[in-house]
C-alpha cells in the first residue's frame, strides 16, 4: 500500500481528495491536515510514504511545509497539488524538496497514477506549467527585492515598510526601484502583480 497523507485548508476539497484516494487498491490515507504547520506534525507523526499539499494554506504554505516535511521525514516524497499553476511556484516547491507539482483541475485517475508514478521514484511535473517555467526562466528578485514587494502588497507606505523590515526609507526605495525595473512594471502596484502572477514573491 502507498500511504498518503494530505494537507489542504478546504475541509470540502479535503474530504473528496479522500474519498477519491480511498477508492484505489493501492492507496491508503493515513493523515490529514488543515494547515502548513499541521502538515509537518501530521507527516512526523504518520510518517507516509507521499504528503500531498496544497500552496495556499494558513499558518504555513505548502511549499515551506513541504521542505520541512523533505528534510525531516526522508522517506517521504512531496508532492504539491494547487490551483496556481505559477511558474515560480513550481521553480520555489523543486527547490524546497518537491518531485511532483499537479494543478487541480487534472482528472483524478491522473492524481492516482501521479501518486504511483512518485512511489516508484520518478518526478512529475504537469507539462504545461513545466513549459512555462521554462520559458520565465528564474525568478529575478534578490530575497530582500521580494521582502519588500511582499511588503508592500497591502499598500503600506514606504515609511511603514522601512519600520516593518527594519529597513531606512532610503534602503525600501533602492529595493523597490530595482524591483520595479526587473519586474519592468510602471510602479510599484504593478510591480506587485507581476511578481504575483510570476509566483516570484
Amino acid at each position: 500500500m502507498i500511504r498518503v497523507m494530505l494537507a489542504e485548508d478546504q475541509a470540502m476539497v479535503r474530504g473528496a481528495l479522500a474519498s477519491l484516494l480511498g477508492l484505489e487498491p493501492d492507496i491508503e490515507v493515513v493523515g490529514e491536515a488543515a494547515n502548513g504547520e499541521e502538515a509537518v506534525a501530521v507527516a512526523a507523526k504518520e510518517q507516509p510514504d507521499i504528503a500531498l499539499l496544497d500552496i495556499e494554506m494558513p499558518a504555513m504554505d505548502g511549499i515551506t511545509a513541504g521542505g520541512r516535511i523533505a528534510a525531516q521525514v526522508p522517506g517521504c516524497r512531496v508532492m504539491i497539488l494547487t490551483t496556481f499553476g505559477r511558474p515560480g511556484y513550481l521553480r520555489t516547491a523543486m527547490e524546497a524538496g518537491a518531485v511532483a507539482f499537479l494543478v487541480k483541475d487534472s482528472p483524478a485517475r491522473e492524481l492516482a497514477a501521479a501518486i504511483r508514478r512518485v512511489h516508484a521514484g520518478e518526478r512529475v511535473i504537469d507539462p504545461g506549467l513545466a513549459a512555462a517555467a521554462l520559458s520565465a526562466g528564474p525568478n529575478p528578485l534578490s530575497s530582500r527585492e521580494r521582502d519588500v514587494l511582499a511588503a508592500a502588497a497591502d499598500g503600506s507606505t514606504i515609511g511603514d515598510i522601512a519600520t516593518s523590515l527594519h529597513l531606512s526609507v532610503g534602503t525600501v526605495r533602492n529595493y523597490l526601484s530595482s524591483a520595479i525595473q526587473k519586474t519592468r512594471a510602471r510602479n510599484r502596484i504593478e510591480a506587485v502583480q507581476r511578481a504575483q502572477s510570476q509566483g516570484w514573491l
